[in-house]
């Protein structure tokens, strides 16, 4: 069970890593920065739709609107933007000892 949720954490890192390398891209589209950009401001904003008072219920919707979005965002990139986006992440991973 934990090493499933490892698992899990891991990919959601990975993921946010390459959304972020992505966004760093000059190819990736405008519209594509606006979301992660959203996304982002939503995730820290202190006004959600469920409130974070809420003991689980409050972050089960930020972590579920993140889990959803920001594969579908990677999908919407170039090839060459998350082609080259892998590749930072991962050189950027490989210096994290913890990470292996």
């Amino acid at each position: 069970m934990l090493l499933r949720v490892r698992r899990l954490f891991k990919s959601a890192g990975r993921n946010v890593l390459r959304l972020y390398y992505a966004c760093r891209d000059p190819q990736t589209p405008r519209i594509v920065k606006f979301a992660a950009l959203l996304l982002a401001a939503y995730l820290i904003s202190p006004i959600d739709l469920v409130p974070e008072a809420l003991p689980v219920i409050g972050v089960l919707d930020d972590i579920t609107l993140a889990s959803f979005v920001i594969p579908a965002l990677l999908r919407l990139l170039p090839e060459q933007a998350r082609a080259q986006a892998d590749r930072a992440s991962d050189a950027f991973l490989r210096r994290l000892a913890f990470w292996r």
